[in-house]
């Protein structure tokens, strides 16, 4: 069964905890056995068993897509009603999920957090994406602005491909997909003048961001990228022993910054100066009705925004001289 079925459908280390549950569970109807209780409780065990085992292959996921690209291993799956990708193992973090009964409605957390640079500007109309993903958001913006001219970055051309075969990813119209480094992009972007009133970072690999897109110099790039009023979404952890590190370095070359958890974080920021909740709550308003369509709303959203200093101010910040995020970067927190 393991060589010639479960393998089509489950991960290894799936079957190896399913291998691992029966062998337990016949541990305890031989225990029973063994003290005279087999007649009293062995219906129950086994009715508890088969109910087991049909929950896990239940809620097993259904992988309809792996391929080893030159930078990562890519799964696409479906589960519970939506359909996901993932970067390496079972337990890694999902790069992206849409749902399978209403493909507007934004499914992770984090890519409506990312929105909320739309309280801080209300109309962006040349916007920079650095990490497609399943391309969730260049669709998501295309679709409220569909004026609007979007670069979308991601070095992965095999994650391109699957964006476009299994999350219904567009290119052409208002997207233009680049098929190269988000750093290589943004220093050719300054030498040609590229400007935009939004920018959004969200470029993972299997483990986290990038090193060489953490630090101050990459950050400095960025900044002239940014049109005077431009606002700057950068996707992050919630938690992690990088956290100090990043809030200092991001406030070195930004300053104060909007900064929302939710699981994850999403840092928010803007070229002049953050503008007050006031404002924000004026453009949440204005926005409600549009972005309500993709499950974002702002009794849920607009409370999440904090200007609070939660991190240590007195860590080193990140730069291209030091960037060790493979050693600070220990899931677990801080």
């Amino acid at each position: 069964m393991t060589s010639f079925y479960l393998v089509l459908y489950l991960e290894i280390n799936s079957i190896l905890w399913i291998i691992i549950g029966i062998s337990f569970a016949i541990s305890l109807i031989a225990i029973m056995y063994w003290t005279k209780m087999m007649k009293k409780a062995a219906a129950p065990m086994l009715c508890m068993l088969l109910v087991l085992g049909v929950s896990g292959f239940a809620d097993a996921e259904t992988v309809l897509h792996k391929e080893r690209s030159l930078y990562r291993d890519i799964t696409v799956y479906e589960e519970e009603g939506t359909r996901c990708m993932k970067f390496s193992r079972r337990f890694s973090p999902r790069q992206t999920c849409v749902s399978l009964k209403n493909r507007d409605h934004l499914v992770i957390n984090y890519t409506k957090m990312m929105l909320g640079a739309l309280y801080l500007g209300p109309n962006p109309q040349k916007i920079l994406i650095i990490g497609v993903g399943g391309g969730t958001l260049p669709t998501t913006l295309s679709s409220l602005f569909p004026t609007a001219e979007i670069h979308a970055i991601e070095i992965d051309p095999a994650v391109i491909n699957v964006a476009k075969k299994y999350f219904d990813f567009k290119p052409g119209k208002n997207i233009t997909v680049f098929e190269e480094d988000g750093r290589v992009f943004v220093r050719r972007a300054i030498g040609k003048g590229y400007k935009y009133d939004l920018v959004l970072l969200d470029a993972f690999d299997h483990e986290y961001i990038p090193e060489h897109l953490l630090t101050k110099e990459f950050l400095e790039e960025v900044k002239k990228t940014i049109l005077p009023g431009g606002v700057l979404a950068a996707n992050t952890w919630a938690t992690s022993r990088l956290y100090d590190h990043e809030s200092v370095t991001y406030e070195s070359v930004f300053g104060k910054f909007y900064n929302l958890k939710y699981v994850s974080r999403v840092i928010l920021m803007k070229q002049d100066g953050l503008p007050p909740m006031d404002v924000i709550k004026k453009n949440s308003e204005a926005l409600d009705g549009k972005l309500k369509r993709f499950g974002v709303e702002a009794s849920w959203l607009r409370p999440l925004f904090s200007t609070k200093r939660d991190w240590r101010t007195d860590v080193r910040i990140l730069t291209d001289q030091y960037s060790p995020s493979n050693l600070l970067n220990l899931r677990g927190g801080k």
